[in-house]
């Protein structure tokens, strides 16, 4: 099931995605493939893994992102909404099942969509969900921004024994005064600077969804255990709600 819906109303449902049928609606989703090269090699982490269409699948009403390992070569799947989806304000809800393992890093997350022109993290960055699987049972939410400096100080780490047990809902309520993160429905991170400008709060312009597993780098750690693959992050849902 998929639906677009109109927004003249506030809070309302502009996205439902239930990844219902075989494959990817790209009227909505976009590829990111390749390994960054030759602008952002390692896409600016060191990441190992090259991206391709074919570790993104949709099967049995979920998308499926797989991480594999040949013996050479990682590859796993990142898609977003990039120039089709993107919208200020907002409430991202997502249910998703993590992968596991030592290398991992799954991540919902969105970026400004001004960010060709200005570059990161001018753009901002708010990470909904990034999980590595060095580190079990813990979940990261972050914002980026320009007097941060690419250093995750706005960041909350959420500790929960069995998060890699079946399905989780992760929601991100997004408005001009604050950004609040939920797992399961509980809040775990309110992100609302006293001063709010181009350097704290590069928010208030419209951001764009993305979805991605990557392997290895700088945040998911320089060793992976290659006997865990293939891994996959698989996404019930996604649902956006703008304000």
């Amino acid at each position: 099931m998929f639906a677009l819906f109109n927004t003249a109303q506030s809070q309302e449902l502009i996205l439902e995605e239930h990844f219902d049928g075989n494959q990817l609606n790209e009227a909505i989703w976009n590829y990111e493939l390749g390994d960054g090269c030759p602008d952002l090699c390692g896409w600016g982490n060191n990441e190992r893994q090259i991206y391709a269409k074919e570790n993104v699948e949709v099967k049995d009403g979920k998308l499926v992102l797989t991480a594999k390992y040949d013996g050479t070569t990682y590859t796993s799947g990142k898609i977003n909404t990039k120039e089709t989806i993107e919208f200020q304000y907002g409430t991202i809800e997502v249910r998703a099942k993590l992968p596991i393992g030592k290398g991992v890093w799954p991540a919902i997350w969105m970026l400004g969509n001004d960010i060709s022109e200005v570059g990161w993290p001018s753009s901002g960055e708010i990470d909904i969900m990034e999980y590595v699987g060095k580190n079990p049972h813990e979940i990261h939410t972050t914002l980026h921004t320009p007097d941060s400096h690419g250093q995750s100080i706005n960041t909350q780490v959420t500790t929960i024994e069995t998060i890699e047990d079946g399905f989780h809902v992760y929601k991100c309520q997004w408005t001009k005064d604050f950004i609040k993160f939920y797992i399961d429905g509980v809040l775990v991170y309110t992100f609302s600077p006293e001063v709010k400008d181009d350097s704290t709060w590069p928010f208030d312009k419209p951001f764009y969804l993305l979805l991605n597993l990557a392997v290895g780098g700088n945040f998911g750690g320089p060793e992976v255990d290659d006997s865990i693959f293939p891994q996959e992050f698989s996404i019930d849902y996604v649902k956006v709600f703008k304000n």
